[in-house]
């Protein structure tokens, strides 16, 4: 986990390596994450996504909470939460180890993980 790393997630992106059953990104789905201070926010789409934005924070050990929603090639608007805490890889390479909710359709929750590419 990091913790003293100070990691900074403007101009990094990220695809998923992980997710749960009940998620909809897959590999397909690039996030581009921007960062001023402790507010984070992204931009996101591919595969069954069209486009979605996530907005939240960052603490001090990298960890992110935020709320995210996205429109589904269904043309559904899905809602959710999540905290993600980062894992410092070989090679400065970060993933984020993700524990999500939908906060809209059945509220069911999930794990993902992402990968910085």
């Amino acid at each position: 986990m990091a913790n003293e790393n100070n990691i900074d997630y403007d101009g990094k992106s990220f695809i998923p390596k992980l997710n749960s059953a009940n998620g909809e990104v897959s590999e397909q789905t690039v996030f581009h994450y921007h960062q001023k201070d402790t507010v984070i926010w992204a931009e996101y789409a591919g595969g069954d996504i069209l486009k979605g934005f996530l907005i939240g924070t960052v603490d001090e050990a990298g960890m992110l909470d935020f709320t995210y929603q996205h429109l589904n090639i269904k043309k559904e608007i899905k809602i959710g939460k999540c905290h993600s805490i980062p894992v410092v890889l070989k090679a400065n390479c970060i993933e984020l180890h993700e524990q999500w909710q939908w906060l809209n359709g059945d509220h069911s929750k999930g794990t993902s993980i992402l990968i910085e590419i």
